[in-house]
C-alpha cells in the first residue's frame, strides 16, 4: 500500500476526509467531505508523496447528495489546479468485493491523530445493496482500526490495490465496527466519467469510451433525452424491467445498462439510439429484396442437383421454378428464370441476387455467368450478387447469432477486415478463437476455399456475417515470389474502409464493373472477388428440403 501514491488526504474547512486520484487532475471523494466548498478552500495532499505539497482543488461534479445521512449521491469529483505526476487508481471489476470467501478489504483514512493516514481492514456483508445504494462493511476483527471520522471518501481496495468502492458512512464510536461504501457501479450512476474506467465483462474499452462520450455530450449540449425511454429501447421487451422510480440522469441509465443488463448488445443499442438523438437518424441500410437461386444435391446421383429460383416479397419466398438437373444444365436454367423472379419483386425494390449453394459450390464463378443468350453482361455486373452457404442457412445456432451481429452492424461504421493470409500458420482452432475473441464481422481470405479448406470451414462455422476471397490466386501456401493473395487483401482492406456491411453487395458490384471495364480485366485485383454475405433478415426460410415431397 505504501506504493499507492494515489491515496489523498482532503481538507475543507473543519472537515478532513480521504479521496483517491482517478486521472492526472481528478480526485474522487464524498460530497459531505467538501460540503463547505462554497465558503472554505479545498486542499488535497498525497501522504505517500509529501514532495507534491498541498494542491488546491474545486468541486467539478456533485453526485446529488442533499445533506442528509441517508441521501444518495454522496460523491464529488474534485479538479486539481494542476496535474500531478502520479499513476491513478486502478479499478477491479464490479462485484469483486463479494467473492466466496469474502475477500479482506482495505481502506486508507485519516482519523484524528493520523495525519499521515492509517489502514482499516473490513469485509463486505453478503446480501443486497442497502436502499439500492450501499454495501455494508463489517470489521475483520474486533481489535483493528474502526472506520472513524477521516475515512469518508477513502478508496476500498482488494489486497492487490484495485478499487472496489468508496467509504461514505463511518461508525459513531470505537465500539461500532461497521460502515458503508458506494460500490463502483453505484458511483458510476452519479458520475458518468467513471463508467469507462471500470473493467466490465462483455464490453470493450472503446465501446465504453464511445458510450460515455455521448452521455457527456448530451449532458453538455444535447437535446433533452429521456433516460427511461432510452433504457427501454436498449433492453427491448424481454430485458430487465425499468427500476422503480426510473433514472435521474442519462449517466445513471448508461451505468445501469453497462452493469445490470446481461446482454452486451444493450450498450451498443443504447449508444446508437443516443447518437441518433444527437446527430439525427443514421442512414439506414438498404432493404434488399432478394432473388434467391438455391441449389441442393438431389439425391438422384452425384451429378444431379435440384435448383429453385424464387422471389422474396412480403417476408416469403415465391418460387418461379424448381427443376432437377445435371450440373451442366444449371446455368442455362438460372438464366431463363432470373428475369421472371425479378419481375415479381415489389415495384421499386432494391434487388439482390443471392446464390444459396452447397459448400463445395461456394467458389463457383456465378458472378461471371452471362445474363442470357442475348445479353452477355455478367450477372455480377447486372446485379448486386452474393453467395451464401446452404448449411449455414439450416443452422438455428448460426441464424440466431448472425441476427445479433447484424443488429450491432446496423448502428456502427464499416467493419474491419480480419485477414487470413496465404501462408497462414495458425491451426484452425486458433483461427476460431481469434475470430470469436475479436467478434469478427468481416473476414478476408487470401486464397480460395480449395487452398485452405479447414480454415475456410472455420470462417463458415463461426457467426461471421461477411467473407470475401479471390476465386483464383495462390493455389497453396508456401509459394515463391510476391503473394497475389496478400496483394488482394491489401486492396480489399483499402477499398472497404468506411463501407457499411449492409452496402457491401452494391459496393462489390461496382468493383466488378470496374474490373470488367479495365483495359486488362484479368489483371484487375477485383476481377474474381467472391462475396459471401449472410443477413438472415433478408432470407425467408424454406419449409423443407428442395427434393422433399413436402417441398
Amino acid at each position: 500500500m505504501s506504493d499507492a501514491a494515489w491515496h489523498t488526504r482532503i481538507r475543507c474547512g473543519n472537515e478532513v476526509g480521504a479521496g483517491f486520484l482517478v486521472s492526472a487532475r481528478q480526485v474522487l471523494t464524498c460530497a459531505h467531505v467538501v460540503a463547505d466548498d462554497g465558503t472554505s478552500p479545498v486542499s488535497v495532499s498525497f501522504p505517500n508523496r509529501a514532495d507534491l505539497g498541498e494542491v488546491t482543488a474545486t468541486v467539478a461534479v456533485h453526485g446529488g447528495w442533499r445533506g442528509g445521512g441517508t441521501d444518495p449521491g454522496d460523491l464529488a469529483v474534485l479538479e486539481l489546479e494542476r496535474e500531478v505526476p502520479l499513476t491513478p487508481a486502478v479499478f477491479a471489476p464490479p462485484g469483486a468485493e463479494r467473492g466466496v470467501p469474502a475477500p479482506e478489504l482495505v481502506a486508507y483514512g485519516f482519523p484524528r491523530g493520523y495525519d499521515e493516514g492509517t489502514l482499516a481492514l473490513y469485509r463486505a456483508v453478503p446480501g443486497p445493496l442497502i436502499a439500492g445504494e450501499w454495501v455494508q462493511l463489517e470489521a475483520v476483527s474486533g481489535h483493528g482500526q474502526p472506520l472513524a471520522g477521516g475515512f469518508s471518501g477513502a478508496a476500498v481496495t482488494l489486497a492487490d490495490g484495485s478499487v472496489v468502492g468508496m467509504i461514505t458512512a463511518v461508525a459513531g464510536g470505537r465500539e461500532v465496527r461497521a460502515g458503508r461504501m458506494l460500490p463502483t457501479e453505484v458511483m458510476a450512476r452519479h458520475w458518468s466519467g467513471l463508467g469507462e474506467l471500470v473493467p466490465t465483462p462483455g464490453h470493450g474499452t472503446d465501446d465504453l469510451r464511445a458510450l460515455y462520450s455521448l452521455v457527456r455530450r448530451a449532458e453538455r449540449t444535447g437535446p433533452r433525452c429521456d433516460p427511461d425511454r432510452l433504457y427501454v429501447d436498449a433492453v427491448g421487451p424481454f430485458g430487465p424491467p425499468l427500476p422503480d422510480g426510473g433514472f435521474a440522469s442519462l449517466a445513471s441509465a448508461a451505468a445501469y445498462v453497462q452493469w445490470e443488463v446481461p446482454e452486451p448488445e444493450a450498450v451498443t443499442r443504447f449508444a446508437g439510439r443516443l447518437r441518433e438523438l444527437l446527430d439525427g437518424p443514421a442512414p439506414r441500410p438498404s432493404v434488399w429484396s432478394p432473388v434467391v437461386v438455391e441449389i441442393e444435391h438431389s439425391g438422384a446421383g452425384a451429378d444431379q442437383v435440384t435448383v429453385e429460383v424464387s422471389a422474396c416479397r412480403d417476408g416469403r419466398r415465391h418460387p418461379v421454378g424448381t427443376r432437377r438437373l445435371p450440373r451442366s444444365g444449371v446455368r442455362a436454367y438460372v438464366q431463363e428464370r432470373i428475369d421472371e423472379a425479378v419481375a415479381r419483386l415489389e415495384p421499386g425494390a432494391e434487388e439482390l441476387l443471392a446464390f444459396v449453394l452447397p459448400r463445395e459450390w461456394l467458389n463457383e464463378p456465378v458472378a461471371d455467368w452471362e445474363c442470357g443468350a442475348d445479353d452477355p453482361t455478367p450477372l455480377g455486373c447486372a446485379y448486386p450478387l452474393v453467395v451464401a452457404d446452404r448449411s449455414r442457412q439450416r443452422s438455428g445456432r448460426l441464424r440466431h447469432q448472425l441476427r445479433k451481429k447484424w443488429q450491432k452492424l446496423d448502428t456502427g461504421p464499416g467493419a474491419a477486415v480480419h485477414r487470413v493470409e496465404c501462408a497462414v500458420r495458425e491451426r484452425p482452432p486458433g483461427l476460431r478463437k481469434r475470430l470469436w475473441d475479436a467478434g469478427a464481422e468481416l473476414v478476408g481470405f487470401a486464397v480460395p476455399p480449395t487452398a485452405a479448406r479447414q480454415h475456410f470451414e472455420v470462417g463458415l462455422n463461426v457467426p461471421v456475417p461477411v467473407l470475401l476471397w479471390p476465386r483464383t490466386g495462390c493455389p497453396a501456401p508456401g509459394h515463391d515470389g510476391p503473394c497475389p493473395g496478400s496483394a488482394f487483401l491489401d486492396e480489399l482492406t483499402a477499398s472497404l474502409a468506411g463501407v457499411a456491411p449492409a452496402e457491401l453487395p452494391q459496393h462489390v458490384q461496382s468493383l466488378r464493373m470496374a474490373a470488367d471495364a479495365a483495359d486488362e480485366p484479368d489483371r484487375h485485383w477485383a476481377r474474381d472477388v467472391q462475396l459471401l454475405w449472410d443477413d438472415p433478415r433478408c432470407f425467408p426460410e424454406t419449409a423443407a428440403s428442395l427434393h422433399s415431397p413436402v417441398a
